[in-house]
């Protein structure tokens, strides 16, 4: 099959199903890092820029301004470039150093907000690409209120009932604007109208409910002094949860070293949590988890046990209740072999 651009390559990732305890419910994770640039978020970008063009909102040549930590800057970075725009990713010290890496590789410029500071700086983000956009007339995306955001999502949602058809009980996914769980759930709910949607966030953020904390997810999150983002649609949500770093983080590195699955910080912490609830249901039960992103941006946090030693995220309990959780034969084989769904 031949295609002209990359961004026609987005979607038709594939399922993976998980090792799970017997009598456990089955978790299937939408393997999204499977897409171009490896991240759901090309999904929503080329979205929001179709959107646009056909709006007249961009013209040939035009400007694109986002603020982002990363993933969806990769994406708007890789249409700009197909597509003949500039692009200019207002960025904190949040993202990973291979996120920022990623937008320079196609061509992006980026704008620091952070300074020397470290951690999030979302507001701040947020505030530069909204005055950037008004004093060169560029055209700001705005993924926390661009309802192209969470539209971007629709066929994802297409390709699980394709896959699954009404055989989905839950659907999990990682809430920064909320837009994939959205997106997808929203679509799904008409299909599936008894379907739960659980939003999962880490803890340190605000997004339900909570006091605010330092939290090392990127990507994911809202901290108390930003914005709740405009498409995060809590009617839609049947339940929003919390994740710590370690629950998360651990998680990434079990399935990496025990499964050959690598996946990003933040969708460890979904990963987690869909396999706390599938331990008190029934293998009738089938759980959909979102996973944004793979692990390879993440080796020199995540995966890596300086950085980890570092920050105090090695947490043996955690392991111990995954090992209880995904148990795998010593001989270095799953019990249950991971295969595709088709």
């Amino acid at each position: 099959m031949i295609k002209d651009r990359v961004s026609e390559l987005v979607g038709r990732t594939p399922l993976i199903r998980l090792a799970v305890a017997d009598g456990a419910g089955t978790v299937l994770l939408k393997m999204e890092q499977y897409n171009p640039t490896g991240t759901a978020k090309i999904r929503m970008a080329r979205n929001m820029v179709d959107e646009a063009e056909e709006q007249g909102l961009l013209a040939p040549g035009g400007w694109l301004v986002e603020a982002t930590s990363g993933n969806t800057g990769i994406g708007l970075a890789l249409i700009a470039a197909e597509r003949g725009y500039k692009f200019t990713a207002v960025v904190d010290n949040h993202a990973s150093v291979d996120k920022l890496r990623g937008m320079l590789a196609y061509g992006a410029e980026l704008l620091n907000v952070s300074g020397d500071e470290e951690g999030l700086a979302t507001a701040a983000r947020y505030a530069t690409a909204r005055r950037l956009a008004a004093e060169h007339g560029a055209f700001l995306t705005g993924q926390d209120s661009n309802p192209g955001n969470p539209n971007g999502y629709r066929p994802l949602a297409r390709e699980l009932r394709d896959d699954l058809g009404k055989e989905i009980h839950y659907l999990y996914g990682a809430v920064g604007t909320g837009g994939s769980l959205c997106g997808t759930g929203r679509v799904l709910r008409e299909l599936i109208p008894d379907l739960k949607i659980i939003g999962v966030e880490p803890v340190g953020s605000i997004a339900f409910g909570g006091e605010e904390a330092p939290y090392h997810q990127s990507g994911t999150g809202t901290p108390e002094v930003s914005e709740i983002c405009d498409v995060l649609d809590y009617d839609l949500i049947d339940e929003g949860i919390k994740v710590g770093d370690s629950e998360a983080f651990e998680t990434c590195r079990y399935l990496a070293r025990n499964f050959g699955i690598l996946i990003g910080g933040s969708a460890g912490g979904v990963v987690y949590k869909a396999l706390e609830r599938a331990r008190t249901v029934g293998p009738e039960t089938t759980i959909v988890v979102l996973v944004c992103d793979g692990g390879e941006r993440y080796l020199d946090t995540v995966f890596n046990d300086a950085w980890m030693a570092a920050n105090g995220l090695f947490d043996a309990r955690v392991t111990d209740r995954l090992s209880s959780m995904l148990p795998h034969a010593r001989a270095g084989v799953p019990e249950k072999a991971p295969a595709e769904v088709h």
